[in-house]
Formats: C-alpha cells, sequence, structure tokens
C-alpha cells in the first residue's frame, strides 16, 4: 500500500524555462538510465524478498517509493521548462553546433500527446521499457545490478548538470545526484552484511565446477601473449577459495585458423 503526500520530495524551481532541456530530462524519467527503471526495480526486487528477510525488503521497498518522489520531482521540472518558454532561448541553444545536432529532433509529443508535459519516455520519444529492469530473486545478483543502476543513474545527472546553466535545474540535479551517492552506499553496504556473495548464486556447489578454467583469467588474442600479471590474472581471488591463473582460450589453434583461412581464400577463387 501506498500513501502520497501532496508535496515534492525536494523543491523544484526552473528561472529560465528550456523546452530542449526538457526533452533532455526525459531520460532521467524514461530512460534506461532513469527514475521509472530504478522505481520498478527496487520495487519487483522486494516483492521476491522470503519473509525471514523483512529487513533487505524494507530498504528496497523505501528505496523504491523515493525512487517515485524523484519522478514526481522530473516531471515537474519538464513542465516547467516547457511552459513559458521563448522563442530566442531556442535560437541560443543552437548556438553551440554540437548541442544543435543532438535537438534538432525536438519533442513534439510534449506538446502533441501530453500538452506540454512530462511523459513515460526516454530522450528520444522511446517508450519505458520493463526490459530495463533486473529482478533476479537472488539478493546479491540484484545488489550488483542495483550499483550499476545507481552509477549510471548518476552519470547520467551529472550529465544533465554540466549542460543547464539553470540555476533552479542545478539545484534539483545536485540533491538527485547527493542521492545517487547514498544509494550506491547503501546496496555495497547491504551486500557487506551477506555472508557468502561470490560467486552468484553462491548456493552452487563449486566443486561441481570445471575446477580448470574456474578461476582463470582466459586470454583471447590469436597469438600467444604472456602473463600481464594484474590483479585479476595471479594472486588470490577475491572470494579467497583459490588463486587466479593466466591462460589462453581452449579449442583451435593458430596453425587451425591459418590452414582454414587458407581452405577459404583457395575455395573462394
Amino acid at each position: 500500500m501506498f500513501f502520497h503526500e501532496n508535496s515534492l520530495q525536494y523543491e523544484v524551481e526552473v528561472e529560465q524555462p528550456d523546452p530542449y532541456f526538457a526533452k533532455m530530462l526525459q531520460q532521467a524519467i524514461g530512460g534506461a538510465e532513469g527514475e521509472m527503471r530504478v522505481a520498478l526495480q527496487y520495487m519487483f526486487q522486494a516483492f521476491a524478498v522470503p519473509q525471514e528477510k523483512q529487513e533487505y525488503r524494507n530498504l528496497l521497498m523505501e528505496t523504491a517509493v523515493e525512487e517515485l518522489g524523484h519522478i514526481e520531482m522530473l516531471a515537474t521540472a519538464v513542465t516547467k521548462n516547457l511552459e513559458g518558454a521563448r522563442d530566442e532561448q531556442i535560437e541560443d541553444a543552437r548556438e553551440d553546433p554540437v548541442i544543435a545536432a543532438m535537438l534538432d529532433g525536438g519533442q513534439p509529443r510534449q506538446a502533441l500527446s501530453a500538452g506540454l508535459h512530462a511523459m513515460p519516455v526516454d530522450s528520444n520519444g522511446v517508450p519505458f521499457s520493463g526490459g530495463y529492469v533486473v529482478a533476479s530473486g537472488n539478493l546479491a545478483a540484484d545488489m550488483y545490478a542495483n550499483v550499476m543502476a545507481e552509477s549510471t543513474g548518476r552519470l547520467l545527472a551529472t550529465r544533465l548538470y554540466e549542460i543547464t546553466d539553470d540555476p533552479g535545474m542545478e539545484h534539483m540535479l545536485e540533491y538527485l545526484i547527493a542521492r545517487d551517492t547514498m544509494h550506491q552506499n547503501q546496496w555495497h553496504a547491504a551486500l557487506e552484511t551477506m555472508d557468502d556473495h561470490i560467486p552468484v548464486p553462491a548456493s552452487f556447489p563449486q566443486e561441481k565446477e570445471n575446477q580448470d578454467v574456474n578461476y582463470q583469467f582466459m586470454s583471447t588474442f590469436k597469438e600467444e601473449h604472456s602473463n600481464p600479471r594484474q590483479r585479476w590474472t595471479e594472486g588470490e581471488s577475491i572470494d579467497g577459495k583459490s588463486e587466479f591463473s593466466y591462460g589462453r582460450q581452449p579449442g583451435i589453434d593458430t596453425a587451425d585458423i591459418e590452414e582454414m583461412i587458407d581452405e577459404m581464400y583457395n575455395e573462394a577463387n
């Protein structure tokens, strides 16, 4: 059950309406890095948490509802950027040839279909897809996915911040970027509370794995390369259960590949 308070989580103000920035903000609503994605991702992850792990369900559900509030903030920002925008602002945006090239397509559906308001689409007008949502039913896998989702969301917010010079939009994005910082940290913290989460799923008996390759970095270069001696090619594995090693991809060797290429060339001629 959800309850709605008729006020924004963080106040949204726009000093200079900008219809093209409204288009870009759509990415933060309905794009692959957007708030619709994380709100539904955390919500469906929470639905799958068993009763005995209620603390994780609460963590996920409370964050999901917070993200719904972020959608409301961004939708308000889109509306305020669309309403009252001046023609000269549109021309000013075109002074930068890169920005002009990106924006030439416009977002006509914001006017035609939504009456100068936000829509559940990305910056290109593509409808939001549930395919963006990761909810595997495995808490550890989902937490790793959540770190990635917040990382790309923070990237998007910082890029939007660099594009705008409107103080109101900067304040809103500063808030959203700060929440991305917290959310990345909380998902890492949740992973730390799990006794055994590498590899995922940890419940599969590792003795059934192919023991020759389960901790081997596999080189796929055609020519043989020596071990680059990196953290991921030697030394103790991250889970502490083995040692990293370095090897080549099994299968056809270089001589066989060259022979196959020669045969194909001869047949073609």
